[in-house]
């Protein structure tokens, strides 16, 4: 990834601009698919490869973190905090070593020069986090990963189309320029409806309804504070890595609110899960 230069406007032959407001929708589905597909067969196969696909996923994370906040550019601490991420993560899982491993990327992210140090470790903090719990998420069955990937999932699509065909005003324009209200509730009716799909299909409790709008909410936080890091960082993406999306933190943001609040939710109350265990 290369530093890039403050935001700009977007210039009128880009993809966007040439097919109005859904110039990006072909790219973004094509990502998103393959993005899909590669998430369905980690589930389906649990174990080692998920743990193996969560891993990467998060120290390319963590390595678009140091990009955006490195001071001056440095590739090699920025792969290093990479790789610091990913074994933090995978010690985690071994006993003996517990969610302080997750620390590792976090410390060097606070001790190293950059922008915005405090935010950008507390924020890798919370991601690697995130992590170690859907990790243990799915030791507990693929039923629950899918319901909260489903409800991250139809939050986006719900509250995409939703913002683009009927705009209105916006839920803060100063950090997410794009999202607005009429995005923002048809998200959380879009969350309500897996909840409900998963009451009928799976077994769930009848709760699920209620507390997916409330995970879908953690889910568009999560990707409102990611583009306060962004646009603090003065850049449109957190990288290029994903086409029609940007980064990984671009197209995981809202997981890692998502998978926070559910792990926050467990320590005041079960889960109405049911019979989907």
């Amino acid at each position: 990834m290369t530093d890039r230069p403050p935001l700009s406007p977007r210039p009128p032959s880009s993809p966007k601009a040439a097919g109005g407001r859904w110039g990006d929708l072909g790219v973004r589905v094509v990502s998103g698919l393959v993005l899909a597909g590669l998430g369905i067969l980690s589930v389906l196969a649990g174990g080692w490869v998920f743990l193996a696909m969560t891993l990467v996923i998060y120290a390319l994370m963590a390595w678009e973190l140091a990009a955006l906040s490195d001071q001056p550019a440095h590739p090699i601490m920025r792969a290093g905090i990479a790789a610091l991420a990913g074994l933090g993560l995978a010690l985690a899982q071994a006993q003996g070593w517990g969610v302080l491993a997750l620390a590792l990327a976090p410390l060097a992210l606070a001790l190293t020069p950059r922008k915005d140090a405090a935010l950008i470790s507390v924020y890798s903090l919370a991601m690697l986090l995130s992590a170690h719990a859907f990790i243990a998420l799915d030791h507990r069955g693929a039923v629950i990963v899918v319901w909260l990937v489903c409800i991250v999932v139809a939050s986006d699509v719900f509250g995409y189309f939703a913002g683009r065909s009927l705009g209105g005003p916006k839920v803060w324009p100063s950090i997410s320029p794009k999202k607005t209200w009429s995005g923002t509730v048809a998200g959380w009716l879009g969350a309500a409806l897996v909840g409900l799909g998963f009451v009928l299909v799976e077994g769930g409790g009848w709760g699920l309804v209620a507390i997916s709008p409330a995970v879908a909410l953690a889910s568009q936080l999560g990707d409102i504070v990611e583009s306060l890091i962004k646009r603090r960082a003065g850049v449109k993406d957190a990288s290029r890595l994903i086409p029609g999306h940007g980064g990984v933190i671009d197209r995981f943001d809202a997981l890692i609110g998502a998978i926070l609040a559910v792990w926050l939710l467990e320590l005041v109350l079960p889960l109405p899960l049911g019979n989907m265990l």
